[in-house]
């Protein structure tokens, strides 16, 4: 009886909105980011994982506990876990205590996703953040509502 590839039992990488950095050569940008993830799915391991994006493992795990990392740190836990095992729903955010500025901010960064075809990370799936549009339509709703335009009638 064939073996299953170590990989095949672990979930592929999914949505995520990368950790919002500034800008720089040789730092954790969105594509590596998405380079980890799939070299993680591969391998198993974060150190093989970071070494395979030109990162060292510690400054992985300083970019999972920084402000903002909580969807790069639920896709690392669920690339982890067994495709069979059904995980925790990730821990929702309060969006009432998120500001404006943030959400703007995760609104043009989106979601990206690695595209994993024969053992190879080859391309990067992006699509709009559509949550954070409808909470950022929702709070706008309220803000006109406010401001003293709920006495007319429509």
């Amino acid at each position: 009886m064939a073996k299953t590839a170590a990989h095949r039992l672990r979930r592929r990488p999914g949505w995520f909105c990368p950790v919002p950095l500034r800008s720089r050569r040789d730092g954790w940008s969105a594509g590596r980011q998405c380079a980890f993830l799939a070299h993680l799915y591969l391998t198993g391991s974060v150190t093989a994982a970071a070494k395979a994006v030109g990162m060292s493992r510690a400054s992985a795990y300083r970019l999972r506990e920084r402000v903002g990392a909580k969807s790069f740190a639920f896709a690392w836990d669920r690339v982890l876990s067994l495709s069979g095992w059904e995980s925790a729903d990730p821990v929702r955010e309060d969006f009432r205590k998120v500001t404006t500025e943030t959400l703007l901010a995760r609104l043009e960064i989106g979601l990206v996703k690695p595209v994993i075809y024969r053992g190879r990370m080859t391309a990067i799936t992006r699509k709009p953040d559509n949550s954070t549009l409808f909470r950022l339509l929702r709070r706008s709703d309220g803000e006109q509502v406010g401001n003293g335009q709920e006495g007319h009638e429509r």
